[in-house]
């Protein structure tokens, strides 16, 4: 069993930045694919940025492209958010997700475990 929990989200103004961190349980972290995912209300939840199990491809989500960074490092079993130039669009509960497969997946539906989600508000 895999838990994550992520944590750095708060308020920030529009145009500010924020690194969400998302720390994994368990020995495997280093072999699996991560992602992060956002949820605002009255929304699904919607893929932002993925990341392979050593970090040599990611992917991300058109509207966060040039934006945010996601990144890893194995030795803390944590995955990084970095937003930045964010904007009130950007407000939402963000997740961090882990895939046991073996390609960069942009579905929630191939996500294997999930953490509980960190709010950011942006505000304008």
């Amino acid at each position: 069993q895999v838990q994550l929990v992520e944590s750095g989200g708060g308020l920030v103004q529009a145009g500010g930045s924020l690194r969400l961190s998302c720390v994994a349980s368990g020995r495997t972290f280093s072999s699996y694919i991560m992602g992060w995912f956002r949820q605002a209300p009255g929304k699904e939840r919607e893929f932002v940025a993925a990341i392979t199990s050593r970090g040599g491809r990611t992917s991300y989500a058109d509207s966060v492209k040039g934006r945010f960074t996601i990144s890893r490092d194995n030795a803390k079993n944590t995955v990084y958010l970095q937003m930045n130039s964010l904007k009130p669009e950007d407000t939402a509960i963000y997740y961090c997700a882990l895939d046991r497969g073996t390609g960069v997946d942009t579905t929630v539906e191939y996500y294997d475990y999930w953490g509980q989600g960190t709010q950011v508000t942006v505000s304008s």
